[in-house]
């Protein structure tokens, strides 16, 4: 049974209520997949459109039995639940933010190379300093 469990890292973040929204989002996800651990939490100022409230970013160590491709359209629809307006710009304000950064120690996110918030999540959440 235990081959069927994978294993992965999902980014969160959030500038629009941060801490009510992701508070949101661990609540749901506590009670819908298996979390397992959850990073520090750091305020990090936008990338791309800079007149914005900066944004609260941390990532969650989870196992699921959902294959990868259904486990992303469960993020997905997990962010619209919460209230995310996928028509505002793509580096816009937003309410939720969850991407998949590591999955079965994979990294199959490139903001893990580019954003430093990210790998050290990552690395906090593996066990690494």
């Amino acid at each position: 049974m235990e081959d069927d469990t994978n294993v992965c890292i999902i980014g969160i973040g959030s500038n629009i209520d941060p801490k009510k929204n992701i508070q949101a989002a661990l609540t749901t996800l506590k009670r819908e997949v298996d979390v397992q651990s959850t990073s520090k939490w750091v305020k990090t100022v936008p990338i791309g459109i800079a007149s914005q409230n900066d944004f609260i970013n941390g990532a969650v160590k989870v196992r699921t039995v959902m294959s990868r491709e259904a486990f992303k359209s469960y993020l997905k629809k997990l962010e619209s639940r919460l209230g995310r307006d996928r028509t505002l710009p793509k580096f816009g304000p937003r309410v939720i933010d969850l991407d998949i950064i590591v999955w079965n120690d994979e990294i199959v996110d490139d903001d893990y190379y580019t954003r430093a918030f990210v790998r050290n999540a990552v690395h906090e959440l593996k066990g690494k300093t």
